[in-house]
């Protein structure tokens, strides 16, 4: 018999699989409506139905509510990096509104990997600019925290090679270039089809964890 690690996040304990089929459940709702043409008479009751669904969900919703990212694990890449950030507005397994993205980890590299879909759209046919932007975002966020330099973000430069296609598999490749004192720069590119589509630099401003916990407690 295997046993099932209990999720990081305390919020999904006891219900993670639950969680999963409701947030896959709001992802198709998702893409269904921003694609459907519905009569007028189905639309409308279809948003009073999930007007009920939300009325009998909200019930539950703690106050204060419980923190999205958890910053009290340690940072030696030892933790899940994507499990701490459950409900990530990128990556977070939990939020439907998350990227199509996995994490993972090639030291000294970090990748994501995944394919977007048609609510990802900006140009026909191409993913969003703002979309790739956010996925580099969380691309160096996840190589700084493998080296040990996590911290926030003070400057991020995005470089569009050639648009990046819906429906294709995707690559990021992240890696922390340079590190002094409290600055950071790291580097990441999108392949795609084995052609660069999009490259990013950042600078970030690295903190140890008593830090992030102050702002973590000052932005609540």
């Amino acid at each position: 018999m295997t046993n099932t690690p209990e999720p990081l996040h305390p919020a999904l304990a006891g219900r993670e699989a639950e969680s999963a089929a409701l947030t896959a459940a709001l992802r198709r709702l998702i893409a269904v409506a921003t694609a459907t043409t519905a009569p007028a008479d189905a639309t409308l009751a279809a948003a009073r139905e999930l007007e009920s669904v939300a009325d009998a969900l909200e019930r539950h919703v703690p106050d204060p509510p419980l923190p999205k990212t958890l910053v009290h694990l340690p940072e030696d890449g030892r933790a899940d990096f994507a499990g701490r950030m459950a409900y990530d507005f990128v990556i977070g397994r939990h939020n439907p509104m998350a990227l199509p993205l996995e994490v993972a980890f090639e030291p000294p590299k970090a990748l994501l990997r995944g394919t977007f879909t048609r609510p990802y759209e900006g140009p026909p046919g191409c993913v969003h600019g703002a979309v790739l932007a956010g996925a580099f975002d969380i691309l160096c966020a996840a190589a700084n925290f493998a080296a040990g330099v996590a911290g926030p973000t003070a400057r991020l430069e995005i470089v569009y090679r050639r648009p990046t296609l819906l429906g294709e598999p995707c690559l990021f490749e992240g890696e922390v270039e340079a590190h002094e004192g409290k600055r950071v720069r790291t580097a990441g590119r999108l392949l795609q089809r084995g052609r660069v589509t999009v490259e990013a630099t950042g600078d970030f401003v690295q903190l140890d964890r008593e830090d992030i916990v102050r702002m973590a407690a000052r932005m609540q």
